[in-house]
C-alpha cells in the first residue's frame, strides 16, 4: 500500500479535536500483565509532550479506547487529557457524541487508530490518522499513515503538523512536521 503522508497545512489548521486510540497508538499495542493483576503500558514521552503542547494551545484532546485500563487513566491524568473514553469498540459513535458536545462536526475532528474497530472513526473524520503496522482497515480507511510507528512518535509526528498549522495561523510556523527532537 502506498504510504498517505500529504496533508495540506490548510486543512490540519481546520483541525478543532485530536481524538486518539490509545493501544497500538499512544503505546506499541502490548500490554504486561504481572502474575498480581497489574496491568503496565509503556508510553513514548514525546507523544506526551506534543500533546501537551498542544493542549496548551487550546486544542481539545480526547483518548477512545476499546479497554478499560488503569495505566490509561493514570497517563491521562497526568497529561492533563480531558476527555477520557474508555470500554468503548463503537468509536465512531463515541467520537460523533463527544464533537456534539463540543459544538464541532465531525470534519473539524482528527481521529487516529490502528484497528477495524477504529475504521468507521479514522473514515469519518476531518483527517483520519493511521500507523505503519494498522490493519488493512484502518490503513484503507486514513488520509494520512505516520512515518512513525505507534508508541514511538506517531502522536508527535501528528501533534507536529497540527502545531506547525496552529503557528502558521497565528503568522509564527514553527518547526517542520516530523521532527522529533531527542
Amino acid at each position: 500500500m502506498k504510504p498517505k503522508s500529504r496533508i495540506s497545512p490548510a486543512r490540519w489548521a481546520h483541525m478543532r479535536l485530536f481524538a486518539m486510540d490509545v493501544d497500538g497508538i499512544l503505546t506499541d499495542g502490548g500490554v504486561y500483565v504481572g502474575s498480581d493483576n497489574t496491568e503496565t503500558k509503556r508510553f513514548y514521552i514525546p507523544d506526551g509532550l506534543g500533546l501537551g503542547l498542544l493542549r496548551d494551545t487550546g486544542l481539545p484532546l480526547a483518548w477512545i479506547s476499546g479497554r478499560i485500563s488503569g495505566a490509561t487513566s493514570i497517563r491521562a491524568a497526568e497529561l492533563k487529557i480531558p476527555h477520557v473514553i474508555q470500554g468503548r469498540r463503537d468509536k465512531l459513535t463515541a467520537l460523533n457524541e463527544l464533537a456534539v458536545t463540543l459544538g464541532l462536526e465531525l470534519d473539524q475532528c482528527v481521529y487516529m487508530g490502528d484497528d477495524i474497530i477504529d475504521a468507521p472513526a479514522i473514515r469519518a473524520a476531518g483527517i483520519g490518522v493511521s500507523v505503519p503496522h494498522g490493519a488493512k482497515g484502518a490503513l484503507a480507511a486514513a488520509d494520512y499513515i505516520t512515518r512513525r510507528p505507534g508508541g514511538g512518535g506517531a502522536v508527535r509526528e501528528v501533534c507536529d503538523h497540527l502545531l506547525a498549522a496552529a503557528g502558521a495561523a497565528r503568522g509564527n510556523p514553527g518547526r517542520k512536521p516530523g521532527t522529533i527532537r531527542r
